[in-house]
């Protein structure tokens, strides 16, 4: 587990110009530090977590989303997917990706013969788009945590560009929510 300054937290701020560390005061917040804007994985996680939007903000979860775009560009990108009016942070410079513990990743975990094979499914089965502009680090690896209070309670960390978390089972397995 991530041992985070909670400190820090306050100086992490959202779109809406909310700290992180007073969300996670006002409720539990399920953090997701997103690939870059344009990969397929990245279009993937967000195709999920709007069909699970409802289920999770119905069990007091707030959503925010962590990216390497603008404020702006995130705004665009969100509205693209009917997430509009969740939080997100943006991260250009990837400081709060190392601050959570998420690396650049090697070369198995970007491109090995799974990764291919999923994109592949990603991209033809799912309808994502293989080619959408890319905006942001294409190495920097994603990750989720559930923070409540603080602290992380939970968290998946990718080990490859193509696992895919179980949003929901990630906070009732902490919390019981």
């Amino acid at each position: 587990m991530v041992e985070f300054d909670v400190l820090a937290l306050d100086q992490i701020k959202t779109n809406t110009g909310q700290d992180l560390l007073s969300m996670t005061k006002d409720k539990p917040v399920l953090l997701i530090f997103l690939r870059h804007f344009g990969c397929v994985f990245c279009q993937q996680a967000l195709k999920d977590i709007h069909k699970l939007r409802k289920e999770l903000e119905g069990k007091g979860v707030q959503l925010c989303f962590a990216h390497m775009a603008s404020i702006e560009e995130g705004n665009d990108y969100f509205a693209k997917y009917g997430l509009t009016g969740v939080p997100h942070i943006s991260d250009p410079g990837c400081k709060y990706y190392a601050k959570f513990g998420l690396i650049k990743g090697k070369f198995n975990q970007l491109f090995g013969l799974q990764v291919w094979l999923k994109t592949f499914e990603a991209a033809v089965k799912q309808k994502n788009n293989l080619f959408a502009k890319s905006i942001g680090d294409g190495f920097q690896m994603p990750g989720v945590f559930y923070l409540v209070d603080g602290k992380i309670t939970s968290q998946f960390i990718h080990n490859k560009a193509s696992d895919r978390p179980d949003y929901s089972s990630l906070i009732s397995d902490c919390c019981g929510a």
